[in-house]
């Protein structure tokens, strides 16, 4: 990971990417994301370098998705393939001579588990002529009828699509945050305004310490307008 965070800088106009499929690939580049990469604004030369990572389970690491997904990175666990290849994409499309290191460069976390590489629902199809090929949040379309909505991020999703499928719930929508941060205030209050009326959820595979919930509850009371 130090070789890949040095090249992003020596080779600005590359997409530089490093990949751990498991946590205990990432223990011992913990320290050059520490100390460098999540404090390179401040510290050091920032760069774009894309890291894919693990969670859940797979992670297996010292908190390896949270201490990843700083305020200087950009953090979107995915569960879909057009999930993980547009944010890498909207990298790759630059002008000859763009430059991706120096002010305003920041690196990204992307959430790529080794358990959705062969998942027959972790599939998209080709996007159609102006159609967004990438949203930061997808609700279920059941959305409407539901009584209880659960939030959730990355492959536990498909966990909670078959677990509705064996009991046969048809009141309990799925939302998933493709993205994690930036994350909209905005957005955040226009996804679960449907669910007025509904029991809201966080759903992690990961202890309560760890995972994606500290960052959500930082903005639930306020934006969602309940406590979590």
């Amino acid at each position: 990971m130090g070789f890949d965070y040095g090249w992003s800088l020596d080779m600005p106009e590359a997409l530089t990417c490093w990949e751990a499929q498991f946590g205990d690939f990432v223990n011992g580049a913990q320290i050059v994301i520490d100390q460098f990469i999540t404090s390179a604004e401040d510290k050091w030369n920032p760069s774009r370098i894309t890291l894919l990572l693990p969670h859940g389970l797979e992670a297996r690491a010292r908190g390896t998705a949270r201490r990843a997904s700083s305020a200087s990175s950009s953090f979107a666990p995915r569960t879909t393939s057009r999930s993980a290849t547009r944010p890498r994409r909207r990298r790759s499309s630059i002008s000859s001579g763009a430059r991706w290191s120096g002010p305003g460069a920041k690196p990204l976390i992307v959430m790529t588990p080794k358990s959705l590489l062969r998942h027959k629902q972790a599939v998209s199809l080709a996007p159609r002529p102006g159609e967004r090929s990438f949203q930061r949040i997808i609700v279920d379309p059941a959305a409407k009828k539901a009584t209880r909505a659960l939030l959730c991020t990355g492959k536990i999703y498909y966990d909670l699509i078959a677990a509705r499928e064996a009991k046969k719930r048809d009141d309990v929508a799925i939302v998933r945050f493709e993205q994690l941060y930036p994350l909209s205030d905005a957005l955040l209050a226009e996804t679960v305004k449907p669910f007025k009326g509904a029991e809201l959820f966080w759903v992690q595979e990961e202890p309560f310490n760890m995972g994606a919930w500290y960052h959500v509850r930082a903005r639930w009371p306020e934006v969602v307008g309940r406590e979590g």
